[in-house]
């Protein structure tokens, strides 16, 4: 592509962060437990033991961070409210602390031109209400709704836009099925009722959120990968299409008021004793957007006796293993619009882990800088068919604590060293601040 793309007047360019993996400050102002501060000290649940104790510093640094922002001229930024630093028991008293910090922050950045996008669950659920069941149990949506409701409360009169949860198919999915996040279960019945009890407590709070800030938006962020099968073998097709339902339309469909995919359903074998009668309504709230995080897609093959693997058509992928797939994000986007007429959206997450090129040249990341480009590049071409796609939130604004991966995969378009918390802007930085500024992706 050799032309210079115009993105539409008014399109919001930013970057997202969330709480456990920057903020640090875990003892600090009564912020109590996560299932995140428990999981990652659990010996061989990280990588290299690391956890989000201190991270990128940012509970002490945000001014700094502010800074940052500002220099590269971000229009926006996505962060995450840590439910615990707020109400530290998951229920009862609210810490007006807690709600203090993210207070003088959404001051801060409406001080400087920048957009406050919060998300009140980014996985940091308070350990005491996973020592009461958790996810798996309802009294936990019923909870977030009153969390979400106190936050409302606070920010909604200078917040324009609040988005409930981020991904729960990944809090569902690895915090539930597979393990690999906290709390770190293995159990498809608690993967199912979390899921279901996700979906309720997003519906719930978007009503204490419209009773508390009426004139705030209220939306929710979910992960989407095109599933392909890899040839036109049936069972190809047939798997690509219930790992479809498994994913991209498990949450969506209830959100928008079909109910849970049936080819899902039965595959899993769901008998949804969890979901009673008024939830389905309770679920399919009015979303006044939706945010879709991308990165890559899944191309899916059934072989004879062998479970359904994985397979990667190209041979371009980033540190984590993932095919860089830039078209898929113009079909998501393209997907969602077509067959939901879901708008506005936004492209909430979007980035890539590279290692720094060289210990000579740390702060010179092309591949990173040419994959935001692409994807870029897709998202012109969805909004030039047709998707109302106001906004991008480059992933991530710094390195961090990447979950399970710990502080071994580096996503920032600013690098942190985290033996000095010394934040520097990468080459993929200073590209991007030029797009911000100018709303046009150039060809190099």
């Amino acid at each position: 592509m050799s032309e210079n793309l115009e993105f539409p007047e008014g399109f919001i360019w930013g970057a997202a962060t969330a709480s456990y993996q920057i903020e640090g400050g875990v003892g600090e102002d009564g912020r109590g437990e996560s299932i995140w501060d428990r999981f990652s000290h659990t010996p061989g649940a990280v990588v290299n033991g690391d956890t989000g104790d201190v991270a990128c510093d940012h509970f002490h640094r945000w001014k700094e961070d502010v800074a940052l922002m500002v220099e590269l001229g971000l229009g926006a930024y996505r962060f995450s409210v840590a439910w615990p630093r707020v109400v530290p028991d998951g229920t009862g008293p609210v810490y007006q602390r807690g709600l203090d910090f993210y207070d003088r922050l959404v001051d801060a950045l409406l001080d400087n031109g920048i957009e406050p996008f919060p998300t009140l669950y980014h996985w940091d659920l308070p350990q005491a209400l996973e020592d009461a069941g958790g996810w798996p149990a309802r009294a936990t949506a019923e909870a977030f709704a009153e969390y979400a409701g106190a936050v409302a409360a606070r920010l909604g009169d200078r917040v324009r836009r609040i988005t409930t949860l981020n991904e729960p198919f990944v809090s569902a999915i690895l915090g539930h099925l597979t393990g690999e996040h906290a709390p770190g279960k293995r159990s498809l019945g608690d993967a199912l009722a979390t899921g279901h009890h996700l979906l309720l407590g997003h519906g719930l709070a978007a009503q204490a959120i419209r009773a508390a800030a009426p004139n705030a938006d209220v939306g929710i962020v979910l992960n989407f990968e095109p599933k392909h099968p890899a040839s036109d073998d049936p069972r190809d097709m047939e798997l690509a299409e219930i790992k479809h339902a498994h994913m991209n339309r498990w949450f969506l469909d209830p959100l928008t008021g079909r109910g849970y995919p049936e080819a899902g359903v039965a595959a899993h074998g769901w008998a949804m004793a969890e979901v009673r009668p008024p939830d389905l309504g309770d679920i399919a709230q009015p979303l006044d957007f939706l945010g879709v995080n991308y990165y890559t897609r899944h191309i899916l093959r059934h072989e004879k006796s062998v479970a359904p693997v994985n397979t990667t058509a190209s041979a371009r992928t980033n540190d984590m293993g993932w095919e860089i797939y830039p078209a898929g994000l113009a079909e998501i986007l393209n997907w969602v619009w077509d067959d939901y007429r879901i708008g506005p959206m936004f492209v909430t997450e979007n980035g890539a882990a590279f290692h720094d090129d060289s210990d000579a040249a740390p702060f010179v990341d092309v591949d990173r800088l040419e994959y935001i480009r692409e994807h870029l590049q897709a998202v012109h071409a969805a909004i030039r068919r047709g998707a109302p796609v106001e906004g991008y939130f480059v992933w991530s604004l710094l390195d961090n604590f990447e979950w399970a991966w710990g502080y071994t995969q580096r996503f920032g378009i600013v690098r942190v060293d985290y033996e000095t918390m010394e934040r520097t802007i990468r080459e993929s930085g200073r590209w991007y601040s030029k797009v911000a500024r100018s709303g046009v992706v150039g060809s190099q």
